[in-house]
């Protein structure tokens, strides 16, 4: 089932000067090996899929500045606002203790040993990314994915455990 499941690898904000280059909110770990000179990306606008070969990469404020053979302009590169580029997983990496989306999706949250919810989502941000949960006592929350917060995750056990700060759960 894994291997026919694309994840989402980034998704353009806007276009970038004049020439169709575009502003790539990157999600993925391994933005090197998604985003290079001859690589193909997969994209989706709505209903539509799209593909683009990648002429030129280069960093720029925490983001991807990416232009494609197929475009050619800025009114071309405003028209791909909003495109996400989807990718197949890449081959395991025993080293690599990172995690998909869809792997934490669903996940038990345990804290001091009970089961308090479960994680429905993952919203990436410019800092860090949120564990969205719903609780058992109705209430959604945020819980920023970090070793602080997260300290443990066991998808063979299907449980994300927490120690979030006082009050975190109560916003």
């Amino acid at each position: 089932m894994l291997k026919n499941m694309e994840l989402l690898i980034g998704r353009v904000i806007k276009s970038h000067g004049i020439k169709g280059e575009v502003s790539v909110d990157v999600t993925t770990d391994s933005p090197e090996e998604r985003f290079y000179p001859g690589a193909v990306l997969n994209g989706k606008q709505g209903a539509k899929d799209l593909e683009f070969t990648i002429s030129t990469v280069r960093a720029h404020k925490g983001r991807l500045l990416l232009t494609f053979e197929e475009i050619t302009d800025r009114t071309q590169a405003d028209s791909l606002r909003g495109v996400q580029f989807f990718a197949p997983p890449l081959e395991d990496d025993d080293d690599d203790d990172g995690f998909y989306d869809h792997e934490l999706e669903g996940l038990n949250l345990v804290l001091d040993g009970n089961v308090i919810g479960e994680v429905t989502g993952i919203s990436h941000g410019p800092v860090q990314s949120l564990l969205e949960a719903k609780l058992h006592n109705g209430k959604e929350a945020l819980i920023p994915f970090v070793e602080e917060i997260v300290p443990e995750i066991d998808l063979d056990e299907g449980t994300c455990t927490i120690t979030p700060p006082e009050g975190l759960l109560e916003l």
